[in-house]
């Protein structure tokens, strides 16, 4: 099973010493204002777009061989992309600190750190990666641990998106009332993607939360069909594409290329 592989990979990562996490906490207390990943996600004109960079996924393989985050960050935003993702996750996805840090350092637009998080630790060092956001996976966090991590992500001002995959994982995390919560459309055991998935959970999410809808978008008709959704985080479709700039207008704007 794909996600225990991988929650396995990520309860086996060594606990920093105490002095590693002094430094960072303090690191962390002391970073400028992090960029308004949610904010950004309520304001400007729909749909709004969430562009993923990621080099390769476990059930596509390695996606893009000379993928540069600097060169597809600049790309998004001048797409239009209102935020960017990216995977620092290493085993399958490729990912690492600098691919986050070079995107960030590249635009202006606010990044989440996309990655299976499981440890305190992990948030303030997101933080001092230079993470606008994190990206916290229900179906990896028992709900005390979820509620912990979300807290430690006020006190070091970051912004949570609370992921969710099956109407139960929906419910469970609907009484901590996040303020981001995402549906993933793809199964993350199968790989399946469904974007009914989204049309099931929409209504059970918390009344006011910031709504985001995950995987299998591939063109402006898809998007046009959940008015309800506030955001939309695309990767694969990106990635892949040889002009992620011109992708990312004809997602937005149905395929007129206007400036």
């Amino acid at each position: 099973m794909f996600l225990e592989k991988i929650l396995q990979l990520r309860r086996q990562l060594p606990i920093p010493a105490p002095e590693q996490l002094a430094r960072w906490q303090e690191q962390a207390l002391a970073a400028p204002p992090t960029r308004g990943f949610a904010q950004a996600l309520r304001s400007g004109p729909r749909p709004r777009i969430i562009a993923e960079f990621k080099r390769a996924s476990p059930s596509k393989g390695v996606l893009s061989g000379n993928l540069q985050p600097a060169e597809q960050a600049q790309a998004y935003e001048a797409g239009g992309a209102v935020a960017m993702s990216v995977l620092t996750e290493e085993a399958y996805f490729q990912g690492c600190a600098a691919d986050l840090q070079a995107a960030r350092a590249a635009c202006s637009l606010p990044v989440i750190r996309k990655d299976f998080l499981l440890h305190d630790w992990e948030i303030v060092q997101s933080r001092c990666w230079g993470a606008d956001a994190v990206l916290l996976i229900a179906a990896a966090l028992p709900v005390a641990r979820l509620e912990r991590m979300l807290e430690l992500c006020q006190n070091f001002d970051l912004d949570a998106l609370v992921e969710v995959h099956t109407e139960q994982e929906a419910r469970t995390v609907a009484p901590l009332k996040p303020a981001l919560v995402g549906i993933n459309n793809r199964d993350l055991e199968s790989f399946k993607v469904e974007l009914e998935v989204t049309r099931r959970l929409l209504p059970l999410l918390p009344e006011g939360c910031v709504k985001v809808s995950e995987s299998g978008f591939e063109n402006s008709a898809q998007l046009a069909a959940f008015p309800e959704v506030d955001a939309f985080l695309i990767g694969e479709t990106l990635v892949r594409t040889q002009d992620p700039r011109r992708c990312l207008r004809e997602l937005r704007l149905g395929g007129l290329e206007k400036e």
